[in-house]
């Protein structure tokens, strides 16, 4: 089975990232498996970027952070079964990139059901599946 789980949460809807953290937990509780919990911030355009407060980057990190880990803590895994980071980017790229640097070898998300605009562009979950190095499993919500 999966020794370490990477668990992609959208920090601004933690609450869309519940099926694939319960379902990661009991991987956790029953396997011994490891829980990568990762927040991905947005890059923001750097027009946009110099018209922000000065150390909007770090407080959007931080809070990503806070956020992560209580999402950790509230899990109910083996002390030391979760650990949290925090990326800036596109989150399909830094969700294949995490997942390669760290080691997992599952990726376990939730998606949206795809709507018209999916259709033309893509969606996050479609390019994890195409180009992960590890096995993806995404859950849809009922």
């Amino acid at each position: 089975m999966f020794k370490k789980i990477l668990v992609p949460v959208d920090p601004a809807e933690p609450g869309f990232a519940e099926d694939a953290l319960s379902k990661a937990a009991q991987l956790a509780r029953d396997y011994g498996a490891k829980i990568h919990l990762l927040g991905v911030c947005p890059e923001v355009q750097s027009f946009v970027a110099s018209q922000l407060p000065e150390g909007w980057q770090k407080r959007e990190i931080d809070e990503t952070t806070v956020i992560l880990d209580k999402i950790g803590a509230d899990l109910d895994v083996p002390a030391g079964a979760v650990d949290c980071r925090v990326r800036m980017g596109s989150v399909y790229h830094e969700v294949i990139e995490e997942a390669e640097q760290s080691g997992c070898d599952a990726v376990l998300m939730t998606s949206h059901k795809p709507g018209l605009s999916t259709y033309f562009i893509g969606s996050n979950a479609a390019h994890i599946v195409r180009h992960a190095p590890c096995s993806v499993v995404v859950l849809r919500p009922e």
